[in-house]
């Protein structure tokens, strides 16, 4: 069967389950009683709002790879690197379940460690990791540090609806995009189901009256699917620079953590430790709407992944300008928000 088809198979499958599966999991967080209630000071939302959206998107996500390795054969090795994306992620998404479900939550210092353990088995167990480096244990702790940092990005960020989700959509539309043309089979489809899913949850999030969150549980998952898929192709073919591609597709997280950690460090505060600090409800403090900032961030988030589909297809000089643009606009960017005043 013609991989386009696949492809197709695979989002509509995906898209499917995750519309299905979203209100099925609101329904039994609602019965047992798991919600996301606002009773501290760092809560953003004023409702006490179902939580479990998270395994909506990754059962959407799973399920559909499933279904697709029974109607088609994968090359040699591939079901290899499916299994490690999988294994690893169903880690952190239960990882995620506990932190959500406990009240209090977990402790920073225990979530490290179960990230540990499935960033290495991915890394070590399955090697992959980022290729590029050919110092094998500094490639390792490497590429650990990139999936932990981005598992934990994509769940910093997760502090309005639509933002978190719609990054990681928009994200996987350019993986899959960009890895295309390399047939880098496990990417494709892991890419093009984890954007069926998103888009799947992202509605139910933004409704007011059937609103639910994917909690930890989706963002660490999700962010561990997302890491790992950008270590899973080459963006090097024309342009070495090119390598640098998925710093571009993920940016909005890396620009979040990296932000927030920042300010949180010159005010002496721990940066592990959750604040009303974050760029978007800096942005919302200037001024702008929920949905003009997540407007907003999507264009945004759409632009930069133009960019870094630009960079792995032009020559490097021209490479070199669009990053430097980048850095120069998030550094301007970057001066203003830390003048507004949060709590």
């Amino acid at each position: 069967m013609d991989n386009s088809i696949l492809y197709l198979i695979t989002f509509f499958t995906a898209y499917i389950l995750s519309l299905i599966l979203t209100p099925c999991f609101r329904y039994i967080a609602i019965h047992f009683n798991i919600y996301d209630k606002p009773l501290t000071a760092i809560k953003t939302h004023k409702v006490s709002t179902p939580y479990l959206g998270g395994l909506a998107i990754w059962s959407g996500w799973v399920i559909s790879l499933v279904i697709i390795r029974f109607i088609t054969t994968f090359p040699t090795g591939t079901l290899k690197n499916l299994r490690s994306v999988i294994i690893g992620s169903f880690l952190l998404l239960i990882l995620g379940l506990c932190d959500d479900i406990k009240k209090g939550g977990l402790g920073f210092k225990f979530k490290f460690l179960i990230q540990i353990v499935a960033c290495a088995i991915v890394v070590i167990g399955f090697d992959i990791r980022i290729n590029f480096i050919e110092n094998y244990i500094l490639s390792v702790i490497i590429s650990m540090f990139w999936i932990i940092g981005l598992s934990n990005a994509f769940n910093l960020i997760d502090i309005m609806d639509g933002l978190s989700c719609g990054t990681a959509a928009i994200a996987s539309f350019f993986f899959f995009i960009i890895a295309l043309p390399s047939e880098m089979i496990y990417v494709n489809f892991c890419a093009v189901a984890l954007f069926a899913a998103c888009l799947g949850f992202i509605p139910f999030n933004l409704s007011k009256s059937k609103k639910i969150f994917m909690g930890d549980t989706g963002s660490l998952s999700i962010g561990f699917i997302l890491a790992t898929v950008a270590m899973g192709t080459s963006y090097t073919k024309i342009n070495p620079v090119g390598v640098f591609a998925p710093l571009l597709i993920l940016a909005i997280p890396i620009y979040e953590t990296t932000f927030v950690s920042i300010m949180r460090m010159l005010k002496g505060k721990n940066p592990f430790l959750g604040s009303k600090d974050h760029f978007p409800l800096r942005l919302e403090k200037m001024g702008y709407s929920r949905k003009q900032i997540l407007i907003f961030v999507y264009i945004l988030c759409f632009i930069l992944g133009i960019f870094s589909y630009t960079i792995v297809n032009i020559n490097d000089k021209i490479s070199y300008l669009i990053f430097s643009f980048v850095i120069i606009l998030l550094v301007i960017f970057s001066i203003r928000l830390s003048k507004v005043k949060v709590d």
